[in-house]
């Protein structure tokens, strides 16, 4: 009962505050200690560039899954691939901001870390002759993505503003993002690897009976 007369009489005061000059209810802003950040400019600047990387990349798949959903497409299965590529893509790019946030480089707003307008793209492609012409764009999408992440890594080993490797982000890069990629890359490869001799040896039915199979995860 106590506690809640204190936070009521608190209310009451701040109420008060902002009709009376002499009744004032602040709260200042925490002085915490900057010794603690210690990530190099130039590896945040990379960081930044990927998660816009990320993003753009998650609107490629988006496209791509609208594409093959459209009902002159009917390719729920080429769909339901790219729709799902596209969380995974804005997932890493949350996963970069996650750890910006946790390395203390978002202390006054998102702008400390983003640069708006955050998309600076060219008009996306809407459309894709077939599966296997968007399966071979996906790999060299994420082939572009791996290059830059590892990029990253290479230049936060030896940072240009403080004098020791970052480790914990080369090793967050590598065991979190690089492992996904490969296996990403592989899987891609191996899905044009398929699709393509289908269609050799069937056409377009090839194509639809590839779709068919990527719908019940069975490729």
């Amino acid at each position: 009962m106590m506690k809640l007369l204190c936070v009521l009489l608190f209310a009451l005061i701040c109420t008060l505050g902002s009709t009376k000059s002499e009744f004032k209810c602040t709260i200042g802003s925490a002085n915490i200690t900057k010794k603690w950040i210690d990530m190099d400019s130039a590896c945040i600047k990379s960081l930044t560039a990927q998660i816009k990387m990320e993003v753009e990349a998650s609107l490629t798949y988006l496209a791509m899954a609208a594409h093959f959903a459209r009902d002159s497409q009917n390719r729920p299965g080429f769909s339901k691939f790219f729709f799902e590529n596209a969380s995974e893509e804005r997932e890493h790019a949350i996963k970069i901001i996650e750890y910006l946030l946790m390395r203390g480089q978002l202390v006054n707003g998102i702008n400390d870390i983003l640069e708006f307008p955050l998309i600076k793209m060219s008009p996306m492609q809407e459309e894709w002759a077939t599966g296997l012409d968007a399966l071979n764009q996906a790999l060299t999408l994420e082939s572009n993505v791996t290059r830059s992440i590892k990029s990253i890594i290479l230049a936060c080993e030896n940072p240009s503003d403080v004098n020791v490797n970052d480790y914990h982000l080369v090793d967050y890069l590598s065991g979190e993002f690089l492992d996904e990629q490969y296996k990403g890359e592989r899987d891609l490869a191996g899905k044009i690897s398929t699709l393509g001799r289908m269609m050799v040896n069937n056409g377009p039915l090839g194509e639809f009976l590839f779709d068919k199979k990527l719908l019940n995860g069975e490729v």
